[in-house]
């Protein structure tokens, strides 16, 4: 006989599914945050007034990141290979600049700023998720 499906076992782990994702993408944009915040402490030249603009900031720079460059990485993909990879810097320093003329309360002052800023904040993030 044939074992038989139950509809709440496949409920209980769609559900469960549901949350694990939702769970790592709050912790992301945390650690995002928290990475961002450290970076605005350290690096002169990246500011940060408040926990809501870290926040805003670092959901909007993760929705960037996910949408947008993926779309700039191909585009640019002449320029990428020229340069050895070089030119995902220049994309990353561009799409953290964008973050900053966007939320109110995070500012940067330049390009270098910028392109430290992101590069610093990809190596905390990339560390911290290993941990989380």
């Amino acid at each position: 006989m044939a074992p038989m499906l139950r509809i709440g076992a496949i409920f209980k782990t769609s559900i469960s599914s549901i949350y694990s994702k939702g769970m790592r993408l709050i912790v992301r944009v945390i650690v995002t945050m928290f990475s961002l915040v450290l970076v605005a402490k350290l690096l002169p030249g990246i500011e940060i007034v408040g926990a809501s603009s870290a926040f805003f900031a670092a959901l909007l720079l993760g929705v960037l990141n996910a949408l947008v460059r993926p779309i700039l990485i191909v585009l640019t993909l002449p320029v990428t290979v020229l340069s050895l990879g070089l030119f995902i810097f220049i994309i990353n320093a561009v799409l953290f600049l964008a973050v900053a003329s966007w939320v109110d309360g995070f500012h940067v002052d330049g390009f270098l700023p910028a392109l430290f800023g992101s590069v610093l904040v990809s190596m905390v993030s990339s560390v911290v998720h290993r941990f989380v």
